[in-house]
C-alpha cells in the first residue's frame, strides 16, 4: 500500500475489484500522502478526510473507477455542505452550498470518492495558482516554480501522487497549462460535453469547460465516459461520441493530417524548450505514420487576444456581481486582489453591444478554424510559450496592477482560441528539459471529436511513455 500513489485510477480500482484492496485502504493511502507532502506544495486547501472515509466505508456503486479517491478544484463545482471559496476573500467562509453540482453528483454516482478541495487563483483569472487568501501552490518538479493555473492545485496534487485524478476547469487554458507545467495529461473537452448545472447554463458564453487532470490517458477517457453527457436544460450539447472514449484509446489511429506551428499567435517570443518540444512531437507523429505539415491557424492572434480579453473582463464583472447578488453583499476593492478589482472595473465598462460584438467575432473564429479543420485532422503547438516560471512572476506591480494579466498573453498564447471556438484540445507531456522540467505539447481537434485526440494520445503515450516520471519529493 505504500506504493499505491504510483498507480493510476484504473489500476487502483482494479485492486478493489480483485479484492486486493478496499476503497477505505485507497482513501487512507491518499489521506496519508496528502498529510505527508501537502505542506510543501499547498495543493489541497480543504481536506475532506472525514467525508472520504465515510464514503469509502459505505455502499459504493459498481463501476470502472469505484473506490478511487479524487480531488475537486475549489472553483465552480459545488459540494453540498462543503464551503466554496473560489480563491477569494469575498466568498471565504460565506457560502456553503446546499446541493451538489451535477458533475460532482456524477463523480459520486460513479463511485469516485472526494478527498479534498484544491487551490485556485481568485476566480481562476490567472494562469498561475497564487491566491492571497490561501497562498501559492508550488510545482512538485521544482518548489520555486508555479504549477500553472488556474487548476494548479489539482495538477500539483496529481503530479505528486496524492490522488490519480483531480477535477479541473478550463476557461482559457486552465486544464492544459497546469498539465504542461506538471507533466500530466490534460484534456479540455468540447464545449457542452460536461454539464455546468444546475447552477449555471454556461460560463462566459461557453468559454469554461470542466474535466480532470490525470497521469494517464486512459484515466481521462474513463472519467469523460462517466460524466460526458448533457444535462436537462443545458444550452449546448456536444455531438454524441461514436463510441466510448475508453475504447478509442485501444484503437490505432488512422494516418492523420497534422498541422503544427511553434510561432506565437500574438507575435511574442516562444521559449526554445517549448519550440524544441513541439518540433520533437511533430517528428514523432511523422515517424508514427502521420502526415505532418507546418501551418499556423488562419486567424489573427492579436484579434483573438482582443476578443478573449473583452470576454474575460465581462466575465469577471459577471462573476463578482453574481456572488454579490447571491451573498447580498456590496463588493468593494477591499474584498479582492488588486488585479481582480481592476478587471472587475474594466468589465463594468464593457457595454452590451461590445460584449455581443466579441461573441460575434468568436463565432467567426470558430467558422474560420472549422474550415481549417476540413484540411487537417489535428493542430499541434506548444501548450505554453515557456516552461513553468518562478513563483511571483505574475504579481501586480504597485504602479501597474495589470502586469500579471498582460504576462499571461506571453506565457499562454496558444490555448484560449479553443475556448473561444469550443473545440477539444489536450496537453500531452512529451518532453522534459535538460533541467528536468516537463513541457506540454497541445493537440487540438475538430469540434466534438475527442475520439481522434484520445486515439492519438494513446499512441503517443505508448511511443514516449511519461507516467513513470516522478518528481523527486
Amino acid at each position: 500500500m505504500s506504493e499505491i500513489h504510483e498507480l493510476d485510477g484504473i489500476a487502483q480500482a482494479m485492486l478493489v475489484q480483485n479484492g486486493e484492496a478496499s476503497p477505505l485502504e485507497l482513501v487512507e493511502a491518499a489521506i496519508a500522502r496528502i498529510e505527508k507532502i501537502n505542506s510543501a506544495l499547498n495543493a489541497v486547501i480543504l481536506p475532506l478526510s472525514k467525508h472520504a472515509r465515510a464514503a469509502a466505508s459505505g455502499d459504493l456503486p459498481s463501476g470502472l473507477l469505484a473506490g478511487v479517491p479524487m480531488l475537486i478544484k475549489d472553483l465552480v463545482q459545488e459540494i453540498a455542505g462543503v464551503p466554496l471559496g473560489e480563491g477569494s476573500r469575498f466568498l471565504s467562509g460565506r457560502y456553503i452550498p446546499e446541493e451538489n453540482s451535477e458533475l460532482v453528483s456524477r463523480y459520486q454516482r460513479a463511485g469516485l470518492i472526494i478527498a479534498g478541495k484544491t487551490n485556485t487563483p481568485e476566480f481562476g483569472l490567472l494562469p498561475v495558482t497564487e491566491p492571497e487568501v490561501s497562498g501559492a501552490t508550488k510545482n512538485p518538479w521544482d518548489l520555486s516554480l508555479t504549477p500553472g493555473g488556474s487548476s494548479g492545485g489539482s495538477a500539483a496534487a496529481v503530479a505528486a501522487g496524492m490522488v490519480p485524478i483531480a477535477h479541473a476547469n478550463d476557461g482559457g487554458g486552465s486544464i492544459r497549462i497546469p498539465a504542461a507545467c506538471c507533466g500530466l495529461f490534460g484534456l479540455k473537452p468540447t464545449r457542452g460535453r460536461n454539464p455546468l448545472g444546475p447552477m449555471y447554463g454556461d460560463i462566459a458564453n461557453g468559454l469554461a469547460c470542466e474535466h480532470v487532470v490525470t497521469r494517464t490517458v486512459r484515466d481521462s477517457a474513463a472519467v469523460l465516459d462517466l460524466t460526458g453527457r448533457p444535462d436537462r436544460g443545458d444550452p449546448y450539447r456536444a455531438p454524441r461520441p461514436k463510441r466510448p472514449h475508453l475504447e478509442e484509446i485501444y484503437a490505432r489511429p488512422e494516418a492523420l493530417r497534422i498541422a503544427f506551428s511553434t510561432k506565437s499567435p500574438t507575435g511574442g517570443e516562444v521559449h526554445p524548450d517549448c519550440v524544441a518540444a513541439t518540433e520533437s512531437a511533430a517528428r514523432l507523429c511523422a515517424e508514427l505514420g502521420h502526415d505532418v505539415t507546418e501551418a499556423p491557424l488562419p486567424v489573427d492572434g492579436e484579434d483573438v487576444a482582443r476578443v478573449f480579453a473583452k470576454t474575460w473582463m465581462a466575465w469577471t464583472g459577471w462573476a463578482i456581481d453574481y456572488w454579490a447578488r447571491k451573498l447580498d453583499l456590496v463588493p468593494t476593492a477591499a474584498h479582492f486582489e488588486p488585479v481582480t478589482w481592476e478587471m472587475y472595473q474594466r468589465g463594468q465598462s464593457v457595454s452590451a453591444s461590445d460584449y455581443l460584438l466579441a461573441v460575434t467575432d468568436a463565432q467567426l473564429f470558430g467558422r474560420t478554424i472549422g474550415q481549417f479543420f476540413r484540411q487537417y485532422d489535428v493542430w499541434l503547438s506548444p501548450t505554453t510559450g515557456e516552461p513553468a516560471v518562478p513563483l511571483g512572476s505574475f504579481d501586480a506591480a504597485d504602479d501597474d496592477v495589470m502586469a500579471g494579466a498582460r504576462r499571461a498573453v506571453t506565457f499562454a498564447p496558444f490555448t484560449a482560441i479553443f475556448n473561444l471556438t469550443g473545440q477539444p484540445a489536450m496537453s500531452v507531456p512529451l518532453h522534459w528539459t535538460d533541467a528536468g522540467l516537463p513541457i506540454g505539447c497541445q493537440f487540438a481537434g475538430r469540434y466534438g471529436d475527442e475520439g481522434t485526440l484520445f486515439r492519438l494520445a494513446a499512441q503517443l503515450e505508448e511511443a514516449r511513455p511519461w507516467a513513470n516520471r516522478r518528481p523527486a519529493l
